[in-house]
């Protein structure tokens, strides 16, 4: 199976906004090199969609990001039979991060990746070829975040009520939608300090495969305490932590001439191959979603 890949623009027009999507998937169409932004990567654009029904799997970037940094794993899934949407989400991406840190951050992330997935699943390019009620996300620091108030998590504002040494206003509920249709939920480094309020995960119901970081700074083990310890069913909780990783070690390796600049995002802990991680990485995410999506029912 190859990867084909198809640029869209999704709209809410509730908020007045827009963004781009990535959409991968499987064909049989043969790649060639495309380059999307500073990246290449091997995918037949706008090829026809193999035969077939495949799980859906969104994945959310992290804040200041770009939704092309994980395309190691999302070109390994749409090679192996899933069809990816990585969206940018406004206002909190690599080049408009006019929403950092704002409630409307919380509220606008979940919101559009449920409308992405409404697009795709309405969609008459790919409507035929999902499979209903097998939907995924990954999400990576604040991306995971977003998948976890999408599948059902209340967040609470501001998060830094939560501390000891706080003394401002008291938090409140930050009203969020959310997606019955998640079934699985891979979280990478993922930020949660909204969640830290007793009750707020409680509603989050579906299996989650959580990794962290043994060096990160941005989102210390204590953020995946929170998830543990919120769950109604911490036995649903596949964790680990990557040793010698750092919060960026997740984002897929970057071109030299990025690397060689020297930005934060392109650094790793001394000593650590993320090559060679990334390599792994994609397979036990894949090997996770299958067991997950397709060899359990629903």
């Amino acid at each position: 199976m190859f990867v084909g890949a198809m640029e869209l623009r999704l709209e809410d027009a509730e908020n007045g906004l827009s963004f781009p999507a990535l959409v991968m998937y499987p064909t049989q169409q043969a790649p060639a090199s495309h380059a999307f932004g500073p990246y290449v990567m091997e995918v037949s654009p706008d090829a026809p969609t193999a035969p077939g029904q495949y799980p859906l799997v969104l994945v959310s970037h992290g804040s200041g990001g770009s939704h092309l940094l994980y395309r190691t794993i999302t070109c390994h899934l749409a090679r192996h039979g899933y069809v990816v949407a990585m969206i940018e989400h406004p206002g909190n991406n690599r080049v408009d991060n006019q929403f950092m840190g704002e409630v409307e951050n919380l509220q606008y992330r979940p919101r559009h990746l449920k409308l992405a997935a409404d697009y795709l699943y309405q969609n008459a390019v790919f409507s035929r070829y999902l499979q209903p009620g097998r939907l995924a996300v990954v999400g990576h620091s604040m991306g995971g975040y977003a998948a976890l108030a999408l599948a059902g998590g209340t967040p609470w504002y501001p998060p830094e009520a939560f501390k000891p040494d706080y003394q401002g206003p008291a938090p409140s509920l930050v009203e969020v939608e959310h997606d019955d249709r998640i079934k699985a939920l891979v979280l990478l480094a993922p930020a949660t300090a909204w969640f830290a309020q007793k009750g707020a995960l409680n509603q989050v119901r579906v299996p989650i495969l959580m990794l962290s970081a043994e060096h990160d700074p941005y989102t210390p083990a204590w953020h995946g305490d929170i998830v543990l310890q919120g769950v109604a069913d911490p036995a649903l909780i596949s964790a680990r932590t990557v040793k010698n990783a750092g919060h960026f070690s997740f984002l897929s390796p970057f071109p030299a001439k990025i690397k060689n600049g020297g930005a934060l995002p392109t650094t790793d802990p001394e000593g650590f191959d993320r090559e060679q991680f990334h390599e792994q990485l994609k397979q036990e995410i894949l090997a996770y979603l299958n067991r997950k999506l397709k060899a359990e029912p629903i």
